[in-house]
Order: structure tokens, then C-alpha cells, then sequence
């Protein structure tokens, strides 16, 4: 997988955290330096966590899982990629009221904003040329910076990013796995 591949897949997957950074950001009055860095560690920390552990889970079962890996990541990205999208089209607004940064508010956050990271490095550990510490140091920078500058926007223009941030994340997975099938399956070459 290219250095630019790896960057897709990292942006695409840091649309989620940025969108909840633009919500952590319409909520605190008086955005400081601190609830800046603050929220990009925790969303890039785990956002680069997550793919490690979902690789080290796709590794060990690999071998059941080789005849069928272009498959299994098609449907993983697409499902993230298509729930992304259906997120980002509802009339339901999921912004965050708490303009806590304590550790069990910024936890429950990250971990629901990096699930989708978690099937994606299971799906790297299928496909056979992903420098899996690339991938995840890029996952983790993309998203440090996007949360980073999600909570200034948010604090400073308000939610009108947030559904389209979540729509290009979802369209890139897609794109991202059904590139992943038409290679496997010979129809295109990159």
C-alpha cells in the first residue's frame, strides 16, 4: 500500500474525530491551548491505537481469513464508509454538550470515534504489503491535526462542517475498499 493510499485511508478514518472535535468545540466557551492539544491526543492517540490492535487480531487469524480478505475488506469499509454517510445525512444532531476534557469524558469519546480504525487495521493485516507502523503513525498525526483544528472551527464557525466532514470520510472508505475488490479480482491495476 502507497504513502498517499495510507494518507486516504487516514484522513477518511479522521472525519469521525473531527467531526466530534468540531461538537467539543461549539461546547466550550473559551477554547484554550491546553482543550487543543488535549483533544488531539486523546482522538490521534487512539484513532493510531486502534488499527495496531485490529492488525495484531487480523494477524492471528489470518490464515482463516486469506481466501476471502478482499472480500472482508470491501464489506468492513464499506459498512464504516456507508454508516459514516448515514451519519453525516441525519436530521439528528449528536453534538456533544459536555465541555468536560476530564479523562473519563475525552475515553468514551476516543474509543467511539476510533472503532471503525480498529476494523481497518484488521484489514491491513490481510492485505500483504501495509507497513503497519506507517500506517499507524500517519492515522495518529492525520488525526492529532484534524481533531486539532475540528475544535478551533467548531469553537469559532459553529456545525456546518461536522455532516460534511463525516460524508468524505465515508465516500473515501468506500472508494478506498471497493479499490481494494476491483484490484484483487484484476478488473483495475494500480
Amino acid at each position: 500500500m502507497s504513502l498517499i493510499e495510507l494518507f486516504v485511508i487516514a484522513a477518511g478514518l479522521s472525519m469521525d474525530a473531527f467531526a466530534v472535535a468540531v461538537c467539543k468545540g461549539l461546547s466550550v466557551q473559551k477554547l484554550e491551548k491546553k482543550h487543543i492539544f488535549i483533544t488531539g491526543l486523546w482522538f490521534g492517540g487512539f484513532q493510531g491505537l486502534m488499527p495496531l490492535i485490529g492488525y495484531f487480531l487480523g494477524s492471528a487469524f489470518e490464515r482463516y481469513i486469506t481466501p476471502v480478505d478482499h472480500w472482508v475488506a470491501f464489506v468492513l469499509l464499506g459498512l464504516i464508509g456507508a454508516n459514516m454517510i448515514k451519519e453525516s445525512l441525519s436530521k439528528d444532531e449528536q453534538c456533544c454538550d459536555d465541555a468536560s476534557f476530564s479523562v473519563k469524558t475525552m475515553l468514551v469519546m476516543a474509543v467511539a470515534t476510533s472503532i471503525d480504525a480498529l476494523a481497518v487495521g484488521i484489514t491491513f493485516a490481510l492485505l500483504p504489503d501495509v507497513n503497519i507502523t506507517a500506517a499507524v503513525l500517519l492515522i495518529g498525526l492525520i488525526t492529532f491535526a484534524f481533531s486539532c483544528a475540528g475544535i478551533k472551527i467548531g469553537n469559532a464557525f459553529g456545525s456546518k462542517f461536522k455532516s460534511k466532514a463525516e460524508l468524505a470520510g465515508g465516500v473515501i472508505l468506500i472508494l478506498m475498499g471497493t479499490k481494494i475488490l476491483l484490484e484483487h479480482l484484476g478488473v483495475i491495476n494500480f
